[in-house]
């Protein structure tokens, strides 16, 4: 993937199309795809079958079903992989099943067409996120899941309000982590993407700054 094609999905701002709910962000697949399609009218994706059963998921009776799907963007191809849950992020499967809380006895329902088509829409936005679009908001971050892509609550708040980021700490690690991994996009767009997280004193800037510039 060309460093062009990073740099124009994940400079693209997605604070004001999403929804929240229950202090959680929706982002809409179908507006994921479209601003894609804007960007780079090239793209195309595809999802990945079962070919032993020709079926759009993987299934296994322990672990429950997997969807697949690809995307391919200016000759640069990204798969990415998604389980079928429930609203409480439990796997779905072929039966429903139960498990302890602290709260008692939870139940989880069998998995049906309709939730594996959510979650291979689900896993589509999760692909875009590889190249760049809306990947600002979890760096560092697993996805978290709900009834379309799920994203922590985004970071508009005065940045007095935002969480100071320290060293020695979990936010810290992940940070690490995610400015190592991406050091190509430069310091300026590593910066901007953190700020939005992020209150950082001058001394974990230069901190950053080394990180990038380190070989």
């Amino acid at each position: 993937m060309e460093k062009q094609t990073f740099e124009k999905l994940s400079a693209i701002n997605v604070n004001d199309k999403v929804e929240k709910k229950s202090n959680l962000t929706y982002l809409s697949w179908a507006w994921a795809w479209a601003e894609v399609k804007k960007a780079c009218p090239d793209a195309s994706y595809k999802i990945i079958y079962d070919k032993y059963v020709n079926k759009p998921y993987f299934y296994d009776e322990s672990l429950g079903y997997m969807v697949m799907t690809e995307v391919t963007i200016e000759g640069e191809t990204l798969e990415m992989w998604l389980p079928v849950m429930d609203g409480a992020n439990k796997a779905m499967t072929n039966k429903p099943y139960t498990y302890q809380t602290k709260y008692g006895e939870k139940n989880v329902d069998a998995a049906t067409m309709f939730d594996i088509n959510k979650t291979l829409m689900r896993c589509l936005t999760k692909n875009l996120a590889m190249f760049g679009l809306g990947l600002y908001i979890y760096a560092g971050e697993d996805l978290p899941e709900g009834e379309t892509t799920i994203i922590k609550a985004q970071p508009t708040a005065p940045e007095t309000d935002l969480a100071e980021l320290k060293k020695g700490t979990d936010n810290w690690d992940k940070v690490v982590s995610y400015v190592t991994t991406n050091k190509a996009l430069g310091l300026d767009t590593i910066g901007k993407q953190l700020n939005r997280r992020y209150k950082m004193s001058p001394a974990i800037k230069k901190e950053i700054a080394n990180l990038i510039s380190a070989e």
